[in-house]
């Protein structure tokens, strides 16, 4: 019974001693959630469109020198004018085909007209 009593006492101390703790273990315990840091668009000296645009799936269809799936942002540029920003913007948000040929581009129903003015605005300063 001394054995036994002695044995438990030892499992509890052991238990309740604090250890240091090894960060390369595995462990069910959750760790802090990261925290973003947020970048000012226009503090860091990158247009707001640009922001957008590399936030959003654009750069899967376009690039800005050469004909993708879609159009160069810079044929886009060649082709309209300020007076366009809210026929483009609309273009965005809801998709189209016809312009640029036969492949439509996917609507993005999501996006805030708002935001859509700023990309249009960005892609029309790539003027040659």
């Amino acid at each position: 019974m001394n054995k036994y009593l002695i044995i438990c006492s030892l499992i509890a101390v052991a238990s309740c001693s604090k250890k240091p703790i090894d960060p390369n273990k595995e462990s069910n315990v959750m760790l802090e959630e990261p925290t973003l840091k947020v970048v000012d668009s226009a503090a860091a000296g990158k247009h707001e469109g640009l922001a957008l645009i590399e936030g959003a799936d654009c750069l899967t269809c376009h690039k800005i020198d050469a004909k993708l799936v879609g159009p160069s942002y810079q044929d886009v540029a060649a082709k309209y004018t300020d007076a366009d920003i809210d026929k483009l913007a609309t273009k965005i948000i809801e998709g189209g085909k016809g312009v640029w040929g036969e492949i439509p581009m996917s609507p993005h129903t999501g996006m805030s007209k708002d935001n859509a003015k700023k990309m249009v605005e960005y892609i029309l300063t790539m003027k040659k």
